[in-house]
């Protein structure tokens, strides 16, 4: 079909290549969706996008999918090889069409599928679009930070990127806090453990970013007297091959997934709160894989109810004395039913629960999903979208918003900052950890000496500080002033670079995201000029994504790193850790 089309000559290599491949992409599943729109309007009332953005036409899912669907009509559906001009079908020639396509099914959508259970004709808007993002990204068309995460996920075998030892490591001392505080040298978090019921997978997230998730599952587990397990290899059960239509990447994750389990012959493969990681792994997994699944496999919410109902742990909900709201992850919610489990075991754990409305299947998206947190170029209309959700977080009245989602926290976290909402996030695990009546069953660890040196003083230091945002920029220099620093601030990265090469700090602090001269372009140049070159630099950043393009450089890397939010203690570690790295060296 594609061959035989007119202006063939004209149209780039990547343009053919999406065609061809358009072609082996459909099945009844996206044909049905793409011919059955009648244009009714009602997808344009549920979307996000819209409601945060009146009068723009160019964000309904209609016209996205029109996009998409113009294609389709005009090589593979007969109305538009016969009539083009009737049904308004076109083609792709060149590399800047397929960009205008990426703008629309990376950009402008996260397909939380919310349009899709609102149809009334059927069409899966969400599915066909995620196809079309696999077309792109086939032929190298996608946002930078996809292309990142999924090079990540394909070559270090998880979408951070985090070693195996850097996990091995963070595990281990989650293991010793744990067997400390419990007083019992079997309150362990055991790794490779053969034939144990469960093996536990988690978000990268979690070991990067947020531990304390990892050790309030330990607690629980330790409490519940479980046979558990955590996989060296395969411990990631999220899935970006969801995100970017790729589902080549799509199988071989999940796959890494399953053959860790079958290796260590665990009889359930139980997932941390991870919406998309949930839905990749056990809904979409086995077909990307073309695996049949022996096991079980189920969301560790599942896992706390059962705990709980049964009488394996005991929890007081009176610890938990906030109030609370659920938001419904997309991917959890609308894609995969699971909207009642958190809610009975979020009404055990809290006194104080306020539903959400609209809720589960019609829950807004936290516009965050589809990978949208890692699409950097696109977060100023990430968050202008947001509006939606923080109109209805706000009306909750609620202090904390939880949600069994890592994707969730992060996009919940960014809205109610950027709102200035007066709330916080969390998750399920935390609250059941936080309400358990403890069973301490050990015998006392024998205590060892340790030998505890001081924390090196700041006093005295030269800092420069950088970064464009006013506020943190105060909130950074009181900090380190407090604590003995003679603080230099820069807002921009010439100003730091001027400042730098006429002071001489003992340490930068730099933010990575900042208008005109990055901060990456900021960090090569302090890198290779003589004067600055050995100045220690501590990055503090709220863009993590970027992490990755700051260690690519062909200089020393930064010898700190810190990602926003953080709070005073946080800072001060680092910037301490920093300046020992170099103390030593």
């Amino acid at each position: 079909m594609v061959k035989n089309m007119a202006k063939n000559n004209q149209r780039s290599h990547k343009a053919q290549v999406v065609l061809e491949r358009f072609e082996k992409k459909l099945n009844r599943q996206i044909v049905g969706s793409l011919v059955a729109c009648v244009h009714c309007g009602n997808c344009t009332d549920c979307c996000h996008y819209v409601l945060a953005n009146p009068g723009d036409t160019s964000f309904a899912p209609a016209y996205k999918a029109d996009q998409i669907r113009k294609i389709f009509k005009r090589h593979f559906d007969w109305t538009g090889r016969v009539f083009p001009w009737w049904v308004k079908a076109r083609s792709v020639y060149t590399d800047e069409d397929l960009e205008t396509l990426q703008d629309i099914v990376f950009g402008k959508c996260t397909n939380c599928r919310r349009c899709s259970v609102n149809c009334p004709m059927g069409v899966d808007y969400a599915t066909f679009n995620r196809m079309a993002r696999g077309l792109l990204v086939s032929v190298g068309i996608m946002p930078e930070g996809v292309a990142v995460v999924s090079k990540d996920q394909w070559e270090i075998g998880n979408q951070m990127g985090v070693l195996k030892e850097d996990y091995i490591e963070t595990l281990e001392w989650l293991s010793e806090e744990l067997e400390m505080e419990m007083n019992d040298p079997e309150a362990v978090i055991p790794i490779d453990k053969e034939d144990a019921d469960i093996i536990y997978t988690i978000n990268p997230r979690e070991i990067k970013y947020d531990p304390r998730t990892i050790s309030d599952a330990a607690r629980i587990f330790y409490q519940a007297r479980e046979n558990w397990t955590m996989p060296s290899e395969g411990w990631d059960m999220t899935n970006f091959g969801l995100f970017s239509g790729d589902d080549d990447l799509g199988g071989a994750v999940a796959r890494r997934v399953y053959e860790a389990t079958r290796k260590l012959r665990a009889k359930k493969l139980v997932m941390s709160e991870c919406g998309h990681g949930y839905r990749s792994t056990r809904c979409e997994g086995p077909n990307w894989a073309k695996d049949d699944i022996e096991f079980e496999m189920e969301s560790s919410v599942i896992t706390m109810l059962d705990y709980v109902k049964s009488g394996r742990i005991k929890v007081d909900k009176s610890k938990n004395d906030s109030s609370y709201t659920f938001h419904d992850s997309c991917n959890n919610a609308r894609s995969c039913g699971l909207f009642e489990e958190p809610r009975e075991l979020l009404q055990i754990v809290v006194g104080d629960f306020r539903e959400m409305y609209p809720n589960r299947c019609e829950n807004y998206c936290c516009t965050g999903g589809g990978g949208a947190m890692s699409m950097s170029e696109y977060s100023a209309r990430r968050l202008k979208s947001a509006q939606i959700k923080a109109e209805q977080l706000k009306a909750t009245g609620a202090k904390y918003v939880v949600t069994s989602c890592h994707n969730c926290v992060d996009g919940l976290t960014d809205l109610i900052k950027h709102y200035k909402l007066d709330m916080k996030v969390t998750q399920l695990v935390n609250l059941v950890a936080n309400a358990l009546v403890e069973e301490r069953r050990g015998v006392p660890v024998p205590e060892v000496p340790v030998e505890v040196k001081p924390a090196i003083s700041l006093s005295g230091k030269k800092i420069l500080v950088t970064d464009d945002e006013p506020d943190f920029l105060t909130f950074l220099t009181a900090v380190l002033e407090d604590n003995g620093a003679s603080v230099l601030t820069a807002t921009s990265g010439d100003e730091a670079i001027k400042l730098a090469r006429v002071e001489k700090p003992d340490l930068i602090t730099l933010d990575l995201h900042m208008p005109g001269k990055s901060g990456i372009e900021t960090f090569e140049i302090l890198r290779k000029n003589d004067d600055t070159s050995s100045i220690p630099v501590c990055v503090i950043t709220g863009k993590p994504e970027m992490r990755k393009l700051i260690y690519d450089r062909a200089v020393i890397p930064p010898e700190g790193y810190v990602d926003k939010p953080v709070d005073e203690e946080g800072i001060l570690v680092n910037v301490r850790k920093t300046l020992e790295v170099v103390h030593k060296s």
